[in-house]
């Protein structure tokens, strides 16, 4: 079985050659297993950082998004035949130690789309600010899709073949995280969710999805669900 880790990343830099490095670790072993950067039309030196790490990169020449991201590294997965794909943010915000968990419903064939959740997890503090969009997210995600969630806005999140071969994404920004639940409920697709590690530090808080940015999301989420 052949697993691909998908790693989106804008202006990482700093943090990309330590991620791909704590994730090598934890694959040392895994002959099935590959990791692919995809460089969102970076203005630093993440494509670079990244191909001396010695992964494959795929580059934007533009930014496109998180969505836009996301469905290269999709795409790219499912046009070369890969089992499972897992996805994790660049920032270092998630513990590589929690793939196999990731991965454990889809080899045992409990789930199609896992999500890794961090309101499940009893390691790490979820900040209060977090804490609250999440929940927010949750609520809309669950109005707008009839698919209930305790981590709508995770990035960690693994995918089978039968979900690498059907989901579509037609976003390109952040709202792929709800996207992913509308296109989960439209095909039908068995979810798992599983609990993982919370890891923020100040460059992750720093990186991540800003207050504003995720109040937009939601504001176009109650849009959507009120037209």
């Amino acid at each position: 079985m052949s697993t691909l880790i998908i790693i989106p990343a804008f202006n990482e830099a700093p943090v990309i050659a330590t991620t791909i490095t704590h994730i090598k670790k934890h694959l040392n072993g895994h002959l099935n297993s590959a990791i692919l950067v995809i460089d969102d039309g970076s203005t630093d030196d993440t494509y670079q950082m990244a191909r001396t790490a010695g992964v494959f990169v795929l580059r934007h020449f533009l930014n496109r998004g998180l969505g836009g991201a996301l469905g290269t590294g999709l795409a790219y997965a499912r046009d070369h035949h890969y089992d499972f794909a897992v996805t994790l943010d660049a920032d270092g915000q998630h513990d590589p130690e929690d793939i196999n968990r990731v991965l454990q419903p889809l080899i045992t064939s409990q789930a199609d789309v896992v999500i890794g959740s961090r309101t499940l997890s009893h390691q790490g503090k979820l900040p209060l600010d977090r804490k609250i969009i999440i929940m927010l997210s949750n609520l809309l995600t669950e109005l707008l899709f009839n698919q209930p969630t305790t981590d709508s806005l995770s990035g960690f999140r693994g995918f089978n073949r039968r979900a690498l071969e059907s989901i579509v994404i037609k976003t390109d920004r952040m709202e792929v995280s709800n996207e992913f639940f509308s296109e989960i409920k439209r095909l039908g697709l068995k979810l798992a969710e599983v609990p993982i590690k919370i890891i923020y530090t100040d460059y992750s808080r720093s990186k991540g999805q800003s207050h504003t940015n995720s109040l937009n999301i939601i504001y176009k989420l109650l849009l959507r669900l009120f037209r």
